[in-house]
């Protein structure tokens, strides 16, 4: 009989078990041996009479769960099936007690399924088991002594024992050495494995994502406490595509901010795919990644390319891109050039020079607190962008605070240096572009410095 007709079988009631003969003593006694050896609840063994699945065999206790047995065997019957949890498995999971399986059809050379053996167990086992099954059944059928009439059967069990037990076990290597290499890759790039049952809301975590929450591994977790993990704005984003992917189907990535169990702050890249069932959402699941040391870095790197290291304020390169960005409307431009300050750096050295350059920023920073932007756009060059609300009174009296605050001296130990400041004003017009608003800035910033230094100017029309 082909397999796939086989797989069309129903097993006959467990509590009816059939005779075949007189192998059914030796075949319990055989599956009662397997069974013991690998410490497992149930074993069982079925084989085809017409077209009924028949018990032949059993060892062990029965659980209430084999009710259900033909959930597991006709799947079985195509193939060697191994379930080592049926609670993570969505063919099986929340519709039984077992919670492992492993099934191995009896084929004859010529493709003709012949039997089912099978394993069960209320608690997971490893996949290596159902190996050991294989390997174990086919030494233990050559060493039972039957009888003349059941040498046929006996030979065809034993020789696909044979061969089922070099199959699951060179796919249970295969698979080990998968799940190795996976584990290594998966510590080594800080990755773990979850998922989340939407009927329960129960969640299973690998170890790697325990070890992202700094949380005890196999601890008990729950939704509800890993959620006051999140910072509030990544946790209300994580609930708003959470929400979009059951109800849509379609998953996601979030970069999200956390707080582990022992208060340490960390950043994980969240990946989440969801199952469905009949196009309800019934599983999401994905991976966890610790994606802190790239982000400091990515932080890092920002900083550098838009912020000056020294001073801390916004940088040339990103007092530009703010300059040229239209869609946030200017009011008004001050660019401060400090006076004096090559006679500091020439007199009392560079390092002298750069306190007073940090202590221009600090002061800059104060009086322009409600200004768009502050920033070192030169060595001793420096500019400040106002918004839209500014008008030229403004503009003016912030200009005059700049010179007199700047105009104060610099302590620094023994030394105290005097600075000045010139400051040039241009008020941003519609009809002017960026660079042309730099350019007159520019201009009344030459202004200042002509007309003595330590003064403003703003700019007008006829300087042009």
């Amino acid at each position: 009989m082909p397999a796939a007709a086989s797989a069309q079988m129903a097993p006959a009631p467990f509590q009816n078990p059939s005779r075949v003969g007189r192998t059914a003593g030796g075949l319990a006694s055989l599956l009662e041996s397997i069974r013991q050896r690998l410490d497992v609840d149930f074993a069982t063994l079925r084989l085809i009479q017409g077209d009924q699945l028949v018990l032949a065999g059993s060892a062990g206790a029965p659980s209430p769960a084999l009710e259900n047995e033909s959930r597991f065997s006709s799947r079985a019957l195509i193939a060697p099936l191994v379930v080592p949890d049926t609670a993570l498995d969505a063919r099986f999971r929340d519709r039984t007690t077992i919670r492992f399986y492993a099934g191995i059809p009896l084929v004859t050379a010529s493709g003709r399924t012949v039997g089912l053996l099978s394993l069960f167990d209320r608690s997971p086992r490893p996949l290596q088991l159902a190996a050991r099954l294989a390997v174990l059944a086919a030494n233990a059928m050559r060493s039972v002594e039957e009888a003349p009439s059941q040498e046929r059967l006996i030979a065809t069990l034993k020789g696909q024992l044979a061969d089922q037990a070099r199959l699951i076990h060179e796919q249970a290597a295969a698979l080990d050495h998968s799940r190795l290499i996976f584990e290594r890759a998966a510590a080594t790039a800080r990755i773990g494995v979850w998922e989340c049952d939407l009927a329960t809301e129960e969640l299973t975590w690998t170890d790697g994502v325990y070890d992202l929450f700094e949380l005890p591994r196999g601890s008990s977790i729950d939704r509800a406490t890993t959620l006051l993990c999140y910072a509030p704005t990544s946790r209300a984003l994580l609930e708003k595509l959470r929400t979009q992917a059951v109800t849509q189907g379609i998953g996601f990535t979030l970069d999200a901010e956390i707080t582990t169990a022992k208060g340490n702050r960390r950043w994980m890249r969240l990946t989440t795919s969801v199952e469905t069932e009949n196009g309800v959402a019934t599983r999401l699941f994905g991976m966890k990644q610790d994606i802190t040391e790239e982000k400091i870095l990515a932080d890092r790197t920002r900083y550098l390319a838009e912020f000056d290291v020294m001073t801390g304020l916004a940088n040339r390169s990103r007092f530009q891109s703010r300059l040229a960005d239209q869609t946030q409307a200017i009011g008004a431009l001050l660019l401060v050039d400090l006076d004096g300050f090559k006679s500091i750096n020439d007199t009392f050295g560079h390092a002298l020079g750069d306190e007073c350059l940090k202590e221009t920023a600090l002061r800059l920073e104060a009086v322009g607190i409600e200004a768009e932007l502050v920033a070192r756009i030169g060595g001793d060059e420096f500019a400040v962008l106002l918004g839209p609300q500014t008008d030229y009174t403004a503009a003016e009296h912030l200009a005059g605070q700049i010179v007199e605050i700047l105009g104060r001296p610099v302590t620094r130990g023994d030394q105290v240096l005097q600075l000045g400041a010139s400051v040039g004003i241009a008020l941003a017009m519609p009809e002017a572009s960026p660079d042309q608003l730099f350019k007159q800035a520019d201009t009344a910033l030459y202004a200042a410095k002509a007309a003595g230094r330590k003064t403003f100017r703003l700019f007008s029309p006829a300087e042009r």
